[in-house]
C-alpha cells in the first residue's frame, strides 16, 4: 500500500530529482527509466485492472511454465507449487513469477514459495505451515521481487509505475539510504542474471539455496 499520496506534480519532481542522483550508476538509471517511462493519465494510486494487461500477465506465467487456475487465491493458494490462481490485479500476478524467479530451487515447488501465506492466498494455515523463509531475509526476498515484477510491467508495456510507486520506492525519495537500497537491488538482479545490461528482465531463474545467498547479501552490507 502506498504510504504517501502522489500525483501528478510530485511524480514529476520525484522523478527529475531521482533520475539525477543516478547519473553515476548507468544501469540503476537505465532501470529506472524503463519503470517510469510510462505515466498513465489520471490517478497514480491505483493499479492497473486492464484485462488485456491481466492477459499479457497470464500469458508471462504460462512462459514460465506455470499451470494456470482460474480461481481467486482466496479459494486456494496463490501458488501451489505447480499452479497459479489467477484471479488478481495484473501487477499482483506478475509478482508472482518474480517470486518464482527468485525463490531458492528448493522452494520454488513450495506453497506460496516458503514465505508463508500471501495476503491473497486463502488456505493461510497449510501455507504458514511449510514456511521456511522468515525476516529479515524474507524482506531481502521481497524487495527483489519487488523491482523485478515492476520491470516486466516495463517489459510488457504496462504502467509500471504504479506498482513503483505503491510498493513505495519512492517513499524515501532521493536520500542516500534510498538510493542505496534501489542500487543494491538493481545490482542483485544482474549478478544474478535476472535483468540483462540494459535493466530488461530476464528468463533466468536464481540457482543459489538461501545460505549462500542471504550470506552473501549481508556481507556486502
Amino acid at each position: 500500500m502506498i504510504l504517501t499520496p502522489v500525483d501528478h506534480s510530485i511524480l514529476a519532481g520525484l522523478r527529475a530529482e531521482f533520475d539525477q542522483a543516478l547519473a553515476a550508476d548507468p544501469l540503476a538509471r537505465a532501470v529506472f527509466r524503463r519503470v517510469t517511462a510510462l505515466v498513465p493519465d489520471g490517478d497514480l494510486m491505483s493499479l492497473s485492472e486492464d484485462p488485456a494487461h491481466h492477459a499479457q500477465a497470464v500469458e508471462l506465467c504460462r512462459r514460465f511454465g506455470f499451470e494456470i487456475l482460474d480461481l481467486s487465491p482466496q479459494e486456494h493458494f496463490t501458488w501451489d507449487g505447480r499452479a497459479v490462481a489467477i484471479r488478481l490485479e495484473p501487477s499482483v500476478l506478475i509478482h508472482e513469477v518474480a517470486h518464482y524467479q527468485l525463490a531458492s530451487p528448493e522452494r520454488r515447488a513450495v506453497l506460496d514459495f516458503g514465505l508463508g501465506a500471501g495476503p491473497e492466498s486463502g488456505r493461510k494455515a497449510e501455507a504458514d505451515a511449510v514456511q521456511s523463509l522468515f525476516l529479515p531475509e524474507r524482506d531481502v526476498e521481497e524487495g527483489l521481487c519487488s523491482l523485478l515484477g515492476i520491470l516486466w510491467e516495463a517489459e510488457l508495456g504496462q504502467p509500471a509505475v504504479l506498482a513503483f510507486l505503491e510498493q513505495n520506492w519512492m517513499e524515501g525519495g532521493s536520500s542516500l539510504h534510498n538510493l542505496a537500497h534501489f542500487r543494491k537491488v538493481v545490482r542483485w538482479l544482474r549478478q544474478m542474471g535476472l535483468i540483462d545490461a540494459s535493466g530488461a528482465p530476464t528468463m533466468g531463474l536464481r540457482d543459489e539455496g538461501d545460505d549462500t545467498f542471504f550470506i552473501r547479501w549481508y556481507a556486502e552490507g
